[in-house]
């Protein structure tokens, strides 16, 4: 009698907080237009209904996708290209990029494609010692190393030299190499700040939300950018135990756009210490003839999956090649088929990547979208080092080169930068340098997986990558 009163009053609370679990989720993602793929909506509920008690406090700490709500972002007028003009991937990102209200496209001058680590690390030690007046730099990962101890000197000797010098780390990516120890930094006179350190703003669903931008801008006039953390693994082999740097791209150039990437840089530092948001104002013109590239910002902060809207759309608009390299590959279905498609009716597509990264699970769940754009004529290439470069070329019209990895979290959750390029002649650079990556590679042969292999693959797809 009284274990059956008890059962009943526990299946009273049981529901109850399953009802709530899921008033919670129904009402965040209607408010918020958290817009979640099917595949992810499905594990939250599935998982609110079975582990309540587990899956509840993981969506209040994990699950929102969005702080902006697309209903209330400004869009432009759609700008229709005028008769003529000739229509392709680049024209068609353009369009698109208006249509999200991105920046517009910047004049840029002097554009460096870094051809390794040493040449990267030259052009970043040149642009911190030339900053006269401001310096700020955004990173996922400061290292505790000889590279992040040098690039820490050269912060602090120039903030002492009178510049203002912002340093930005993700609040996660900061305790990857150890507790961060910013005093001396401090000391020195260099503002430092955490983006959503984990012990803040959990309860907004924010912590899983991370600031993966890459940059550092000197005086609004010059810019560096790419895949690179501050740390010596991404640069050169004096890190113990680290053999040879990972392969890596980024670039530096100067002008008009490195001024729009410090506005970005700035929104982010906002954001991250509650300091007024920065004015919007006119960008100095470049001069005639200049290339232009434009800064995409990928994220929560932004009412559309920006990145992926625009490879989407560039995938389908192409006609002759995609060439694209990542470390980590993890896509959703419609991803896969775009590039499927693409090969199948003749574009030339070849995706680079590291035989082993440094992620396992990454590496475990990736054989199963490997597997369908290869059987359509995709040609994977796999490197024997670590490769953490994040570029695609489409056709001789578009590179996109930035922060932003081929894999769900990039895609759909991580703060991410890229930047589009539109001159021929510096996507051919680009270009070459990813085709150097891929002369180096083995071609990828898929095989059909066991049955365990199979459900292990889905189980990771499922949950390890919702969150």
């Amino acid at each position: 009698m009284v274990s059956d009163l008890i059962s009943r009053h526990w299946l009273t609370l049981h529901g109850f907080v399953v009802l709530l679990g899921l008033a919670i989720y129904v009402i965040g993602s209607r408010t918020l237009q958290q817009r979640r793929r099917p595949s992810a909506a499905i594990a939250w509920v599935i998982g609110l209904i079975v582990l309540p008690y587990v899956a509840l406090p993981l969506y209040l700490v994990f699950g929102n996708r969005k702080l902006v709500d697309s209903r209330q972002a400004a869009r432009p007028s759609r700008a229709l290209p005028h008769a003529g003009e000739a229509v392709g991937p680049a024209a068609q990102l353009r369009e698109l990029a208006a249509a999200m209200a991105l920046p517009a496209a910047a004049p840029y001058l002097g554009l460096n494609v870094h051809q390794d680590g040493a040449e990267a690390l030259q052009a970043l030690h040149a642009l911190i010692d030339g900053a006269t007046r401001t310096l700020d730099l955004c990173t996922f990962v400061f290292g505790k190393d000889a590279v992040g101890d040098d690039i820490a000197r050269r912060l602090a000797q120039r903030a002492r030299a009178g510049v203002r010098v912002r340093l930005l780390v993700d609040g996660i990516g900061a305790y990857l190499p150890g507790l961060p120890k910013f005093r001396r930094l401090t000391d020195a006179g260099v503002e430092t700040a955490l983006f959503v350190p984990p012990l803040r703003s959990s309860l907004r669903g924010r912590t899983n939300l991370r600031n993966h931008r890459k940059m550092a801008i000197a005086d609004g006039e010059r810019l560096w950018c790419g895949g690179r953390n501050l740390a010596a693994e991404y640069f050169r082999d004096d890190a113990a135990g680290a053999g040879r740097p990972w392969i890596d791209l980024s670039f530096d150039l100067r002008g008009p756009l490195a001024l729009q990437a410090q506005r970005r840089f700035a929104q982010d530092w906002a954001f991250a210490t509650g300091a007024p948001f920065p004015a919007e104002g006119e960008l100095p013109a470049g001069g005639a003839g200049a290339p232009l590239g434009q800064l995409i910002a990928s994220g929560p902060d932004q009412a559309d999956d920006t990145v992926y809207t625009l490879l989407m759309a560039g995938f389908f608009a192409s006609r002759r090649r995609i060439l694209a390299v990542t470390p980590y590959f993890v896509p959703n279905e419609t991803f896969s088929l775009a590039l499927s498609l693409a090969a199948r009716r003749g574009v030339a597509v070849d995706l680079v990547m590291p035989a082993k990264s440094n992620h396992l699970l990454a590496d475990m769940a990736r054989h199963r979208a490997l597997r369908d754009i290869a059987a359509s004529g995709v040609r994977v290439w796999f490197l024997p080092r670590m490769i953490h470069a994040k570029g695609v070329v489409i056709d001789d019209q578009l590179a996109l080169v930035g922060s932003a990895n081929l894999d769900e979290r990039s895609l759909f959750l991580n703060y991410e930068l890229m930047v589009a390029f539109y001159a021929q002649e510096d996507i051919g650079r680009f270009a070459r340098w990813i085709e150097r990556q891929r002369d180096a590679a083995a071609g990828y042969e898929p095989r059909a997986p066991g049955l365990v292999r199979d459900v292990a693959e889905g189980l990771l797809l499922w949950l390890a990558f919702q969150l």
